[in-house]
């Protein structure tokens, strides 16, 4: 017998461990008993560098996840104030700092890159960095657009390179992966309806007109968007960049892709592990929005207006539906003819869930839905991790580009409902909308002139 095992033998007996002990167990909470020597210490005693275009709180939350595995070179953000931030806490001021993020794609040493920029600064970043040969862990939603979508997926297959969308739901072993594993076996047999239930957004005063910090290039942090002030209450509470972007359009899409993302990511990922592969035919239901909206389009321009309230029907064929709604428990319930589940962040629960005690789930069950991926860590390191795997290893990271935009299709087509006030019918597989010109016209969004897309 050997007594000595190599690291490679050691971290899988430790993965299949692992695994059995998500799979068996009824209620978890997070676990971190990992070998002293894993997967994830083989990519430590090999740092990646990498260039981390948006210095915000989700970027530095993200790199502080991943930092073990990553040197920082290079940092391009339209705040220089958050760009020295990240530079400090992270790479002890060596970075290379600019506000042009292209400055971070030409460089040969840096082959991998983390956007976490606001919503409508992810695209053009995005397939710019791919055609410069890098592969990307881009923040979610990853697109602005239901057409912008479209153009990543196309790119992505014809340069190959690897891009992770930062829906780390999908590397929550315990909540969420457990439950689609739950799925895959079939306790729930065909599934008739999934929920997400993902709040409401906030509603702001009037915003005045101000200076921008000092430190903020306002036209760069606009990039592709319209031109326009840059506003901010008195107290500096809420204004329109930086973290309060979600609450509008012009940059984001509200709770409807910011939550969203989420939850209808992992009500689309129950349906496809089910076998309920066809996309939605149709999307309708009600929103409140705290301005007037006249065409698809505010009325007022000087307060959040994204929709504060909504509930969403999803029509798939075969009777199916999915709700999307803010006025219940966040979290997913999945109900299908043999039982229902609910998971959270938080929560795992369910008959199927509590009958793990006497029928648990095969050793293997977790490994199936995690496209037979390494499990290590757990939520955003372990998405994290995933993503550097399947980097070194040339393999589709778990969050691929073409899953995300199945659902977040759906995202956006809630949103154009939601703006123009009526129900909508969808042709998935041209991925138009039927019979409604306006709503077609916004699939898509101009970009401001200077700011296009530099394809090849």
């Amino acid at each position: 017998m050997n007594q000595n095992p190599s690291k490679r033998e050691t971290a899988t007996t430790n993965r299949r461990t692992v695994l059995k002990a998500v799979a068996g167990a009824a209620a978890m909470t997070p676990y971190f008993a990992w070998s002293p020597r894993s997967l994830a210490d083989e990519i430590a005693n090999d740092k990646i560098n990498i260039g981390l275009i948006g210095a915000g709180g989700m970027g530095r939350g993200n790199l502080n996840s991943a930092k073990q595995w990553l040197n920082l070179v290079a940092i391009a953000d339209a705040d220089s104030s958050r760009a020295q931030q990240a530079n400090d806490q992270f790479s002890d001021g060596k970075a290379a700092m600019h506000s042009d993020y292209r400055k971070v794609l030409e460089r040969d040493d840096i082959k991998v890159v983390h956007i976490a920029t606001p919503d409508h600064w992810h695209t053009k970043p995005l397939i710019e960095a791919l055609y410069a040969g890098k592969d990307v862990y881009c923040e979610k939603p990853m697109t602005l657009t239901i057409d912008e979508g479209k153009l990543i997926r196309k790119v992505q297959k014809e340069t190959g390179r690897i891009v992770q969308v930062g829906t780390q739901q999908r590397s929550t072993f315990d909540k969420f992966v457990k439950a689609m594993a739950i799925v895959n076996e079939g306790r729930l047999g065909k599934i008739h309806r999934v929920q997400a239930a993902i709040g409401g957004a906030p509603t702001s005063e009037a915003l005045p007109v101000a200076s921008p910090p000092e430190a903020l290039d306002w036209d760069l942090w606009l990039g592709p968007a319209p031109k326009v002030d840059y506003r901010r209450s008195e107290n500096g509470k809420q204004s329109n960049g930086h973290y309060e972007f979600r609450w509008w359009y012009e940059y984001s899409g509200g709770k409807l892709t910011d939550w969203g993302a989420h939850h209808v990511d992992i009500c689309n990922w129950a349906l496809k592990l089910n076998g309920q592969t066809e996309g939605p035919v149709s999307i309708g239901g009600s929103a409140q929005h705290p301005v007037e909206y006249k065409d698809g389009k505010p009325v007022q321009i000087d307060r959040y207006n994204t929709a504060t309230a909504f509930q969403f029907n999803v029509a798939y064929p075969g009777g199916t539906e999915m709700i999307i709604r803010n006025d219940t428990r966040n979290g997913v319930l999945i109900e299908g003819e043999k039982g229902r589940i609910f998971v959270s962040r938080g929560n795992l629960s369910g008959k199927p869930v509590e009958d793990l005690a006497d029928n648990p789930l095969p050793e293997d069950a977790i490994s199936k839905v995690y496209k037979g991926l390494p499990v290590e860590h757990n939520e955003r390191r372990a998405h994290w991790f995933n993503f550097l795997h399947c980097h070194r290893e040339g393999l589709e990271p778990i969050s691929d580009v073409h899953t995300h935009m199945e659902m977040l299709n759906v995202c956006h087509l809630a949103g154009i409902s939601a703006r123009l006030g009526r129900d909508l019918k969808w042709d998935n597989e041209s991925e138009q909308i039927v019979g409604d010109d306006q709503a077609n016209s916004m699939l898509a969004r101009p970009y401001r002139e200077g700011y296009e897309i530099e394809m090849g």
